[in-house]
């Protein structure tokens, strides 16, 4: 591979037709040019290369044979769209993909009429092709509907609900199965073993297509006789693959990099099916470029990088990350009590469990993508006794919600969930922002609900959670660094329901809930130097609240602002509801709350995006400034004093 990329075929295509245009050999080689092209992108904007770059040819292939956008292309999770966003209008947009303003990482409707589902979740691109389809048979102008979906997207129980109804509706469909038995983590459980195990059967399922292929041409009375002899010789009888008994036809497994196979493949499915059609597919993530081929996680998600080297230019970090904190801290509680376990779905590195499970195996439980089933699993878990971590990003345990209501707080069993992502998370933008979590969960009778400040806080609460054994437990933690505070030997066990004053003040009493309590700090000094004194504290607990705090901040401060790094119906709303049930609002507060406004942030930095959302630290100045304005000129004893604003 040499450097710079010369790309004289890709440079002539502009959008899926021109691909229709070109020979087989032409087409091959734009895949050749097209991985250059994601390579050369994504060093210089980072994201997730490896799945992009397994699915090159799949892509050129899918644009080359089907008339997209009227064939409905959708890509499971989306993390593997580069090469598709390329050849489909945005390539002169790609330098400033997952940045402000830029192009989004995954599928986003928004962005063009070729990604017609958007998506970052996994597990739900035949569930929409499948609703597309149905569009299609009652009248919308919808061609083909093609869903291309992983190894470890198709662990997921929605993906065979999804197959299971496309199976009886019997519908002309495609879904592509993109096995490169690789997802973020290895794939876990008996369907990777099947995959495999189809994978190292080639040889055979020629044998089985070419006696089957023999057998139709037999007068009918051999017929019977010839298929009896085939199963006794191959082994198939009632031995069709999964997805044939789902109601598929099945083909493959098929050379994902081989462009000639995957044109006559695609070719003939698309001229013979009348009903849905699975078309297994094997790739390798990283393919055609040595440095993610021999990484352990492919280059799943990179920063910028050197292409000859494939050195990423990570910039050195000043503390540990929330999550390699909760790591340490949950194998610190797991060897002083035996049965502590830990449950992830899929993300054993990206939550920290891997350090658990790095010292005890047995006790750390990859249950795949599988978030519903991970949730009702560590339930179980706690009614027999152990006391399970369930670590799950703050957006994908939205996907175990009715599990959490049903299977945890309904039985009142102590399921402890540890949230990473908590907050907005940057580059992944608005599908990963973990914005939802505390107003799902302090809903939910039984819960104890809590935030960190900060990584000693982190700490505390591993300790808390592990100690808790009354009901289920939760505490939320961002993604990235942690501001280098000085971190105990073991966590405290903290009192449950009790926050803590940082900082004593006279005129305006600030009250924060979690990771944004550094962003108070900082408003705070600012405001000091304005000659306003601040009080803050650090509530810690969002359910039970610590109602003695609340009470005391009120009392003594003309002004109250609460600041949560989550969405309306969280913390502030549960402090204003207890505020009214108390009658203290009779009395008139002036009192504002600074949460996550009523719409989705999009992609930027962390402090971009909380800039959009009016949290930034001159907003909270702001805040505080006509907070104690306004309170200057309305008596406090006057219902009309009352001023609740909210973002």
């Amino acid at each position: 591979m040499s450097f710079p990329f010369e790309l004289p075929i890709l440079d002539k295509v502009s959008g899926p037709e021109d691909l229709r245009k070109l020979s087989d050999a032409d087409l091959d080689q734009v895949a050749k040019e097209l991985r250059n092209e994601v390579i050369e992108v994504v060093s210089q904007t980072g994201g997730h290369l490896g799945s992009s770059l397994g699915v090159v040819e799949l892509t050129v292939a899918l644009h080359a044979i089907f008339k997209t956008p009227l064939d409905k292309l959708i890509w499971d999770v989306g993390h593997q769209c580069y090469p598709h966003k390329i050849i489909t209008g945005r390539r002169k947009r790609m330098m400033g993909l997952r940045q402000k303003d830029g192009v989004s990482g995954f599928t986003k409707r928004s962005e063009s009429e070729y990604d017609p589902f958007g998506a970052a979740h996994s597990s739900t691109s035949i569930s929409a092709a499948l609703g597309f389809t149905m569009g299609r048979e009652l009248g919308q102008t919808v061609g083909d509907c093609i869903a291309v979906i992983g190894d470890g997207s198709i662990s997921a129980g929605m993906a065979y609900e999804a197959m299971n109804n496309a199976g009886a509706e019997n519908k002309r469909l495609f879904v592509i199965l993109n096995d490169n038995e690789m997802s973020i983590a290895p794939p876990v459980g008996a369907m990777s073993s099947y995959l495999s195990g189809l994978y190292g059967n080639s040889a055979f399922h020629k044998l089985k297509t070419l006696a089957e292929e023999v057998e139709v041409h037999l007068p009918w009375a051999m017929r019977d006789g010839a298929r009896r002899a085939r199963q006794i010789v191959t082994g198939m009888h009632g031995q069709a693959t999964l997805f044939e008994e789902l109601g598929f036809d099945y083909l493959g497994p098929i050379d994902g990099h081989n462009m000639p196979q995957l044109l006559s493949v695609l070719r003939a499915a698309k001229a013979r099916a009348t009903g849905p059609v699975l078309i297994h597919v094997c790739t390798k993530k990283g393919c055609g470029y040595a440095p993610a081929e021999n990484s352990s996680d492919k280059y799943h998600g990179v920063s910028k990088f050197d292409i000859a080297t494939g050195l990423q230019s990570k910039t050195p970090a000043n503390a540990p990350s929330y999550t390699s904190i909760f790591g340490q801290a949950l194998t610190i509680e797991a060897e002083a009590d035996p049965r502590i376990v830990a449950v992830t779905a899929a993300m054993p590195s990206g939550t920290g469990v891997n350090a658990m499970a790095k010292v005890f195996p047995k006790r750390v439980f990859d249950v795949g993508i599988a978030e519903q089933h991970g949730v009702t699993f560590a339930a179980g878990m706690a009614a027999s006794g152990l006391k399970p971590f369930c670590a799950i990003y703050s957006t994908f345990l939205q996907r175990g919600y009715d599990q959490i209501v049903h299977d945890v707080a309904l039985q009142n069993l102590p399921v402890r969930f540890a949230i990473d992502r908590a907050g907005l998370v940057g580059a992944d933008g608005a599908t990963h922002a973990g914005a939802f979590d505390v107003a799902y969960l302090s809903n939910l009778p039984n819960f104890v609900v809590m935030a960190a400040a900060d990584e000693a806080e982190l700490m505390h609460m591993v300790r808390t959670a592990a100690e808790y054994d009354a009901g289920p437990i939760s505490f939320r933690y961002p993604r990235g660094n942690g501001l280098g505070v000085e971190l105990p030997k073991r966590g405290e066990v903290l009192e449950i329901g009790k926050g803590r004053i940082i900082q004593d003040g006279s005129d305006i009493a600030i009250l924060s809930f979690g990771a944004h309590l550094s962003v108070v700090q900082e408003a705070a000094v600012a405001l000091k130097n304005k000659g306003i004194s601040v009080t803050i504290a650090d509530a810690r607990f969002a359910k039970p609240l610590d109602t003695d705090l609340i009470d005391e901040l009120v009392n003594n401060h003309s002004a109250i602002l609460t600041v949560e790094q989550g969405s309306v119906g969280g913390f502030s709303s549960l402090v204003l509801h207890y505020l009214m049930q108390s009658g203290q609002l009779r009395h008139g507060i002036n009192i504002d709350s600074m949460v996550l406004p009523d719409r989705f942030i999009d992609q930027a930095s962390p402090a971009e995006m909380y800039s959009d959302a009016g949290m930034s630290e001159g907003h909270v100045i702001d805040r505080c400034t006509k907070l104690l304005h306004k309170g200057s000129s309305i008596p406090s004893n006057h219902l009309d004093a009352v001023n609740l604003q909210s973002s």
